[in-house]
């Protein structure tokens, strides 16, 4: 850290929702590391370019980002947070622009799948999809395209003095997305923590999963999240990440010693704090 300023790496640009992310589990005292893909934020960390890296792992409506789940193996990180962040959309162009003007809208392909509902009812504006959400916004200033929005958050719209013509274009309200807060082993600190990401592979036998499943429920182990993806180039061998949540910590560790029984190439990815509003 540069003089007690964390350095967080995130896919996109400044005023993204990554950057908002950040902000609401760091504040906004933070060095922001922009990156064009996932994988630069963790080369970020690695090369020690930065000390965190904030990566979206799942959406309400556009579900889990399944690529990430390989880098969270591949680069063996820590996750040491999460945070969950309220996606809010919102049409905003150059000011003076009136929206009998606009002929394009630009935006991340999922931010475009969340707003499916208010571009049905205008099939005259084109949809075009592009790398950030936060970018279109910056094109749209940089290059002062009059006939052109972006959908983005409130943040955006501010950094880079934007109007807001039409706000939360979201088909559900009531959407969020997940975010990891991934560290160093050394960078990690040591904290009483009642939330793990696990992963692991079981046997292509009847009944193999459903053991580790029965374990959990037995220790009263809450698991919140289950995702399978295929181990390359192995047919019918799956990665399991779970997610599971604990109050009393020695029925945690138990079901961990009976799972090993059952389970192979396992792995810790994380035990933090589970994300709590306002904490």
């Amino acid at each position: 850290m540069i003089n007690g300023t964390p350095r967080v790496a995130i896919q996109g640009i400044r005023a993204s929702f990554h950057e908002e992310a950040a902000f609401r589990y760091f504040g906004e005292d933070i060095q922001t590391i922009e990156c064009n893909s996932f994988k630069q934020t963790f080369e970020a960390l690695k090369n020690g370019e930065a000390d965190y890296v904030v990566m979206a792992i799942e959406n309400s409506i556009a579900g889990s980002l399944l690529p990430n789940y390989s880098l969270l193996l591949n680069y063996n990180f820590p996750v040491v947070g999460e945070v969950y962040l309220p996606i809010q959309l919102h049409l905003m162009a150059l000011p003076g622009v009136a929206f009998e003007d606009v002929k394009t809208a630009m935006s991340h392909p999922i931010a475009i799948r969340q707003c499916v509902d208010f571009f049905d009812d205008y099939p005259q504006i084109k949809v075009i999809e592009s790398n950030d959400t936060a970018a279109c916004a910056k094109r749209i200033r940089d290059e002062q395209l009059t006939d052109t929005v972006a959908i983005a958050n409130t943040l955006a719209a501010k950094l880079y003095g934007l109007q807001i013509l039409e706000r939360r274009i979201e088909s559900n309200k009531k959407n969020f997305t997940r975010f990891l807060i991934l560290t160093t082993h050394d960078n990690a600190a040591k904290v009483e923590a009642n939330k793990a990401s696990l992963c692991f592979q079981v046997s292509n036998e009847v009944g193999s999963l459903a053991k580790v499943l029965n374990i959990l429920a037995e220790n009263n182990i809450n698991m919140s999240k289950i995702q399978s993806m295929p181990v390359l180039g192995k047919r019918n061998e799956y990665n399991f990440y779970l997610d599971v949540e604990w109050d009393e910590q020695a029925k945690y560790d138990t079901a961990l010693r009976q799972i090993l029984k059952y389970t192979h190439n396992f792995n810790i990815l994380g035990e933090y704090k589970r994300y709590e509003e306002g904490i």
